[in-house]
């Protein structure tokens, strides 16, 4: 063993060390690496920066682009929706609806970028179900890890080993290879995490010790707009049909407040928000806020042409991702106390409508279009979040308190989801054929994302998770350094001269055990450079098939369920899932075991030895 050797293991170990110290953050350690190599004099410096123009990075990060998009357009939110209904209360199916899902999608893109796309998707699910998302990340997590297995382009590791058996004079693995081992391990996977979500800790942030947000449907019994809401159908002989709304005097004259309009276009349903220069058409259906629930009863629907139609729930509930409500305050300075709620305009000036009025914590009844306001009033609008959003700093007059919990789930762009769908089918269509390197695939579906308008150019850069990106290319060098100092023909004798007579099982679990060790440390990817060649040439040393050597590699590369660091997945849902080191270590290395003696009894069936 030379020094040189001795050099890049001793960083190694560093490295390792800091990470499970969390001390320095895993992607300052990363840069750490990226300074040290080239002092050990094995890698020169563009070698150790190389990362930086891998085509797995760049895959990754236009995959966290795609991932936004999806959020952006509403499409993350309504899987999330999908899940909540299929699965009802159940929290068991729904553990295998997110799983199911997340590996399925994961077997055709980068597991990194399904992982990052479903975060949100299950944060918002298990608000709505009321339980801890420390229950949900890890099984998501493990899932995406699992949809490597599932593929041939599901993971960059499967192409490594495949393009090593290229080199070695071999035909590489087909498309689907790898399918029947990863189905039982996906299986086992589910009930595993359904047996064991228990272990999972608690976020550590006390719910009780912060006071949560308020929602719509706060705000909305704060105000007493239940009592208020009606859904009310313009019929085809209605005097209001074909009219704008500031020509028809609804408010002033009937007490009646149009809030937005759904309207059936074109195999389509749009919600419209109301302004003095809607018009209004047959069939329109209008969400109106009520002076008084009595006009009813006075004729006032006969009179119009309307017909009530039921409203289940609140339609800011119905609507929360395009309609949103917000507080508005008049501060010390403001120059509104004494004029009417009419003579504010706010319809006019900033497209909102103003649907309550609080004084000294009590909701205002009756017709407030004449209201004189008060110094304490606050005052309750409704329209688009994007108007709402425009309305903050644009007066001193008003003051925008804290949106509702809502706004956090509004797609901005949720007309483009089409287009969306599109791009994501034209990137995993691309993948699958392999028309086009997998990077290439992912960077058409960006631009198709952003020619479309369902994301712009700012929105992109945030989207990309530097910090991951960091850690990624800070330890790609490392395989390379290894291969260097004579790392890997060390690994091969040692292996074949203790486990030569032992049997090909024995080497097949160990040839697993080594590298999901190795990918405790190194990128999965960098532990499939290093371990494909280790597992070819030690099949060939026995004169035995190189393919199921070669697959376990390809599966224990994926195992990286040991640690937090072992995978930009597990990485990604440390912070939404609130573990420690020692969560994953709890969970995952049991799993970790199964899936190595699920492997080793499956994979000479598929590929005798």
């Amino acid at each position: 063993m030379n020094h040189e050797l001795l050099w890049v293991l001793a960083l190694l170990l560093a490295a390792v060390t800091l990470f499970i110290l969390n001390k320095p953050r895993m992607d300052v350690v990363a840069l750490l690496v990226i300074v040290a190599l080239p002092l050990t004099g094995v890698l020169e410096i563009r070698d150790t920066l190389a990362g930086f123009s891998d085509p797995s990075v760049v895959l990754i990060a236009a995959l966290f682009v795609i991932g936004d998009g999806l959020v952006r357009t509403g499409i993350a939110y309504r899987l999330g929706d999908w899940l909540v209904a299929t699965a009802g209360s159940s929290e068991t199916r729904l553990l295998v609806l997110l799983m199911v899902s997340a590996a399925g999608l994961g077997s055709v893109m980068s597991s990194t970028g399904v992982v990052a796309i479903f975060i949100p998707v299950a944060l918002g699910v298990a608000a709505k179900l009321k339980i801890s998302p420390a229950r949900l990340m890890m099984p998501l997590a493990f899932a995406g890890l699992i949809s490597g297995m599932l593929t041939l382009v599901a993971t960059a590791p499967n192409l490594v080993v495949h393009s090593e058996l290229r080199r070695a004079g071999l035909e590489g693995f087909g498309f689907f290879s790898l399918t029947p081992v990863g189905l039982v391990v996906l299986a086992l996977g589910v009930v595993y995490m359904l047996l064991t979500r228990h272990w999972l800790a608690r976020p550590k942030k006390d719910a009780e010790g912060s006071a949560p947000r308020l929602t719509l449907s706060d705000l909305a019994t704060a105000y007493r707009l239940h009592e208020r809401e009606r859904r009310l159908k313009v019929r085809a002989d209605s005097p209001l049909a074909r009219q704008a709304l500031n020509e028809l005097e609804l408010r002033s004259q009937y007490g009646i407040n149009v809030i937005a309009v759904e309207r059936h276009q074109r195999f389509r349903n749009l919600l419209l928000m109301a302004t003095g220069h809607t018009m209004l058409e047959p069939g329109d259906v209008l969400l109106v806020d009520l002076a008084s629930p009595a006009i009813a009863l006075l004729g006032a629907y006969q009179e119009l042409g309307l017909e009530p139609l039921p409203l289940a729930s609140s339609y800011y509930s119905l609507h929360a991702r395009q309609l949103g409500l917000a507080e508005v305050a008049l501060p010390p300075e403001s120059k509104l106390p004494g004029k009417t709620i009419q003579e504010l305009g706010f319809r006019s000036r900033y497209n909102l409508n103003v649907v309550g009025v609080r004084r000294h914590g009590k909701a205002l009844e009756g017709v407030l279009v004449d209201e004189k306001l008060k110094a304490s009033d606050t005052l309750l609008v409704a329209g688009e979040w994007k108007c709402i959003h425009q309305l903050q700093g644009q007066s001193r007059d008003f003051l925008v308190l804290s949106l509702p919990a809502e706004v956090d789930e509004v797609a901005p762009t949720a007309r483009k989801a089409p287009y969306a769908l599109l791009s994501l089918a034209v990137m995993i269509l691309l993948m699958v054929t392999g028309w086009v390197p997998n990077v290439m695939a992912a960077l058409i579906g960006c631009l198709l994302m952003g020619a479309f308008r369902c994301i712009d150019l700012d929105s992109a850069y945030r989207a990309i998770h530097w910090p991951t990106l960091i850690l990624i290319v800070g330890m790609l060098p490392f395989a390379q350094a290894l291969q260097q100092t004579g790392g890997i023909d060390i690994a091969v004798k040692g292996l074949v001269a203790v486990l030569g007579e032992a049997g090909p099982y024995a080497i097949l679990a160990t040839l697993f055990i080594v590298t999901a060790l190795i990918g405790l440390f190194i990128s999965n990817t960098a532990t499939a450079v290093l371990m494909a060649p280790v597992a070819i040439a030690t099949a060939q040393e026995l004169g035995a098939s190189p393919y199921p050597f070669a697959m376990i590699v390809a599966l224990a590369a994926s195992a990286a369920f040991m640690t937090p660091i072992s995978s930009p997945v597990n990485t990604l849902v440390v912070g939404p899932g609130q573990y420690s080191f020692f969560d994953f270590v709890k969970v995952g290395v049991p799993l970790t075991l199964l899936v190595m003696v699920v492997s080793v009894l499956i994979v000479p069936l598929v590929f005798p030895l």
